[in-house]
């Protein structure tokens, strides 16, 4: 049998081991947050978004011609079963591409908020959470 001192010593040693285990935990899970920002924009193509076949970094010229879709949403889908492009959140004349497909597919055509993290390098946002714009 254990002696009880040992066995306290042994309890204190445990909640020590949790305690600290939980401390890098919050610190690894706060330093991943800092990490993380939200942006704004469509989820698009890359096709259209980085003018391949568009003259204005949009759905408008397939659009017209109905060979891609009648909607942004169909022409993005399109576009990226059919012409190889990936997904991406397009604002103005910055387009990221985003990482995880699972997430995004069915946001295409969308105006959307994505939490993520920039790799400023790969022009990339890890996305953690998408979810549609809120309309005013």
């Amino acid at each position: 049998m254990c002696c009880p001192e040992n066995r306290e010593q042994g309890v204190v040693m445990n909640r020590a081991a949790i305690l600290c285990v939980a401390g890098i935990l919050a610190a690894a899970s706060a330093a991943f947050g800092q990490n993380s920002r939200v942006f704004h924009g469509e989820v698009s193509d890359s096709q259209c978004a980085l003018n391949v076949h568009s003259l204005t970094r949009s759905h408008q010229e397939m659009l017209k011609s109905k060979t891609m879709g009648g909607t942004s949403n169909t022409c993005s889908v399109y576009c990226i079963e059919h012409m190889g492009g990936y997904l991406v959140l397009s604002s103005g004349d910055d387009v990221l591409r985003l990482d995880r497909g699972d997430l995004v597919h069915g946001f295409e055509g969308q105006r959307v908020k994505v939490t993520g993290v920039l790799d400023a390098k790969a022009k990339q946002i890890h996305v953690q959470k998408i979810e549609l714009e809120s309309q005013k």
